[in-house]
């Protein structure tokens, strides 16, 4: 409970103004033509509530001193206006896009992806809700520079320029998701795609604002589960659909209202469904072995009759079902000054977890139809997650200082894996984080400097507990500065991070005191505090050479230290199949030493380039990017398999069982790509894209990384008429041959996808009925990124059906 009262008296302590007087600001808001814009969102700066523009393009707004008005629309270019309490009435003409521009939350300077320093891209929209997937990583991946890990589409976060794990934060409205997704590839995220308003893909460097874990990106879900605009009427969406391929039914709905100031919001989603299809595909030798042979008894000759048995075939993948359930609700109160709000969010989802080593017989597919438990399942994960936030934000208007806000949250995280109806093994992770920031203008300079907490308690216990419980703290300061030269923009920005980890050894320790080798640690933990001081640094322009475009440019050097898996691992990952050790041991002749006494840091240097062009009926957004890492922690594979009979011993013979034994190491290794997405306007009616991202990853010794994303290349096309919007979409992802040693090619494949939406008025509420076609031609392609690749290819040909009302 205290964790939960450091929330409630954060939220209290908040200083009482003086109400002061409000003078009324109406404007209009239009096009080029003339023409009313609605749904444009008016933000007063230093404040945190905004208006909507009407379907006339009108807006009022409240006015208590002299400030500047934000006005943005998606697809069109930002616009700043300086307003006075006298003015009265404003108009505001907004210039259309070639490209996306839309405001990004997580820039923490009111910011749109057009004027960032560092590449971004958002989903928003009905955009948004036609792609969600129950995974942001298969929500994502067709965004260049960005590729799912896919332990199934049930299980698949997002991979950002080949990093992934713990290089990429994952963050619900700023704040960490803080599940066990970066623990493992069959942990699956906590986040909905259908409970977001938008999703904001940072790549490159993001760790000032967002920690160390944010070396590689940042994935932003931003909702309005706590409102912070004043809502003045009952409001809200519904939407259902159906896709053929998993026989899956997703509801969501959305309900907001408000009364002089108070706002309360709800939303849901509930998904169920069965294991997907595939077209036919080879099983792994190991795999049709098992189906084979399943009901017999063992026999000498058994490995004889394996190897003279044909090949077996399957079109789909055991155990990828889904049962998910999920709420957020939330209320606030928006004043003139003062924004505060609350919100609680649960999450109830069960999921089958493919090509598990202990799988071993078959399930009932229709088990979703039939109302089966799914304790008959060989082996599901059972996620419980519960979640409050809190919201605090003042508008101070003095010279200085703008604003300053406060946002904490408190997570109770719980991941267990059901084998045969028995609980195998429980993940565990309660967080508490708070981030101050408070928003400035000093001479010339724009600015925010913030206190980042987080405090989070990780625990696993089972027979697939191969990390110890750890307890991971860390306190940081940071400070981000712009200021504008004519056309040109600098920002400048730094951050101090003190990083603490303690292991508590919870597994019992199997020590043998041995003074020439240092004891055999086979399978046991050790207690461990590792305290590091992490320093990240960036410099970055924007320079508008052009009306509607510019280039944009980003230096920078960010620190991180490893955590618990990469540090501390020392078992069994029976999802991986593997053995895994982490950087603190040392293997030696048939003996383990622990040794963490030589553990750098991951440091990264990285330089980011885009050109973008974004007016006009051709647009595009360019992105170079160069990675140089030093000690870049990695799972190197071993001479040694491990197997319970004989446990860690030199892989000089093989035992049934057996598997290999990866290690964490640490290497320089650089990175660098590039990633493009270009657009043409052919007519009113008709737009063409194209997109596509390249990659290389190469450790010092030339070697490549492992599980490396294929690069791809797509064309999009896009025709409207009237009320019916048709897309046309074919992304190649090329063969992946650039491998480490012990991985296997994996050959290149084209998907084909194709979507209608047609929006029309039913008893007064806008509607949107839309049909998606996914993966069209029942292409079979395997992930290169995939720890399960052979075992699960992407899913065949899919129809969604869908229907969607706002009201």
């Amino acid at each position: 409970m205290f964790k939960q009262s450091l929330i409630a008296s954060a939220l209290i302590s908040i200083i009482g103004a003086a109400p002061a007087y409000a003078a009324q600001l109406t404007g209009k808001v239009v096009d080029a033509n003339n023409q009313p814009l609605s749904n444009a969102t008016i933000h007063l700066h230093g404040k945190s509530k905004s208006v909507k523009s009407d379907k006339f393009g009108q807006f009022t707004i409240e006015l208590d001193a002299d400030s500047q008005l934000h006005i943005s629309k998606p697809n069109y270019l930002d616009h700043r206006i300086n307003v006075t309490e006298e003015q009265g009435f404003v108009r505001v003409e907004l210039t259309p896009t070639s490209v996306e521009s839309i405001v990004v939350y997580s820039s923490a300077l009111h910011k749109n992806s057009m004027e960032m320093t560092s590449p971004v891209s958002v989903l928003s929209g009905d955009e948004l809700k036609n792609r969600a997937k129950p995974t942001l990583g298969e929500t994502l991946k067709g965004q260049p520079g960005i590729n799912a890990s896919y332990f199934g589409p049930v299980s698949s976060s997002p991979i950002i320029r080949g990093l992934d794990g713990p290089r990429v934060k994952i963050t619900q409205n700023g704040l960490d998701s803080s599940d066990a997704s970066r623990v493992g590839p069959d942990h699956a995220n906590t986040n909905d795609s259908l409970a977001a308003q938008q999703i904001e893909v940072l790549r490159g460097p993001a760790t000032l604002l967002y920690g160390s874990g944010a070396i590689g990106g940042v994935v932003n879900v931003v909702d309005n589960r706590i409102p912070t605009d004043v809502i003045e009427s009952l409001q809200g969406a519904a939407d259902y659909s159906h896709d053929t391929n998993s026989n899956t039914n997703t509801y969501a709905v959305l309900l907001e209202s408000g009364f002089d100031g108070f706002n309360f919001h709800f939303d849901g989603v509930k998904r169920k469904g069965g294991d997907y299809e595939t077209p036919n595909f080879a099983l792994p030798h190991d795999e049709h072995e098992e189906h084979e042979h399943e009901h017999e008894h063992e026999s000498e000759d058994h490995a004889h009759e394996a190897e003279e048995h044909e090949t077996e075939y399957a079109n789909r993948v055991d155990n990828t079902f889904i049962d998910s359930e999920q709420f957020n609700l939330g209320t606030s109160y928006v004043g003139d000054h003062l924004t505060v709000g609350f919100s609680y969010g649960r999450v109830d989802t069960d999921y089958g977890i493919p090509a598990h080593s202990h799988i071993g017989h078959d399930h009932d597919h229709e088990h979703e139809e039939e109302g089966q438990d799914h304790e008959e399942e060989s082996v599901f994960a059972r996620v419980k997650q519960d979640r409050w936030q809190g919201l605090v934000n003042y508008a101070v208007h003095s010279d200085w200082l703008e604003s300053v806000g406060l946002r904490v949250g408190y997570t109770d995280y719980e991941h267990a894996e059901i084998e045969d109806g028995n609980i195998g093994t429980v993940f565990e992770n309660d967080t508490t984080e708070l981030r101050l920031t408070a928003e400035h203008r000093l001479g010339e300079w724009h600015g925010t400097v913030g206190y980042h907490f987080s405090d989070s308690d990780y625990a696993a216990n089972g027979e697939e507990a191969f990390t110890p419980s750890t307890n991971t703290k860390t306190h940081a300061l940071y400070i981000l500065e712009e200021r504008r030269f004519g056309d040109f923009t600098l920002e400048l920005g730094a951050r101090i991070e003190d990083y603490q980890l303690s292991s508590k050894g919870n597994q019992l320790e199997v020590y043998e005191e041995d003074h020439d080798h240092g004891g055999n640690l086979d399978n046991g933990f050790i207690s461990y505090d590792l305290e590091m001081t992490n320093l990240s640094l960036s410099i970055g322009g924007v320079y508008d050479f052009a009306e509607g475009q510019n280039v944009a440019v980003s230096l920078s050097r960010s620190e991180r230290a490893p955590l618990t898996a990469e540090l501390l691992s020392n078992g069994i990952h029976i999802a991986t199949s593997t053995y895994e050790l982490g950087l603190g041991y040392e293997l030696e002749g048939d003996h383990l030493h622990f040794e963490p006494q030589d553990i750098e840091q991951e440091t990264s240097n990285n330089l980011d380039i885009s050109f973008r062009k974004f007016s006009g009926d051709f647009g595009y957004t360019v992105n170079f990017f160069y990675n140089d890492i030093e000690n870049f922690y990695y799972q190197a594979l071993t001479d040694y398999i491990f197997s319970p009979e004989h446990g860690l011993e030199v892989a000089d013979h093989t035992h049934e069982g057996a598997v290999p034994v990866f290690k964490f190491k640490s290497s320089d290794a650089k990175l660098y790509g590039l990633e493009f997405d270009a657009h043409y306007k052919l007519s009113n009616f008709a737009r063409v894209k194209l997109f596509g991202d390249s990659l290389t990853a190469k450790l010092d010794n030339d070697e490549y990384l492992p599980r490396i994303p294929s690069n791809k290349l797509g064309l999009d096309y896009e025709h409207s008429y009237e009320n019916l919007t048709a897309n046309f979409t074919v992304t190649h992802y090329f063969k992946q041959d650039n491998i480490a040693s012990y991985e296997s090619e994996t050959k290149g494949y084209t998907l084909v996808d194709m979507s209608f939406n047609y929006d029309f008025e039913f008893m007064g509420s806008d509607m949107v009925g839309y049909v998606n076609l996914d993966n069209l031609t029942d292409e079979l392609g395997f992930v290169h990124s995939s720890f399960i690749k052979e075992q699960a290819p992407l899913p065949g040909r899919n129809i969604k059906l869908g229907i969607r009302g706002y009201f």
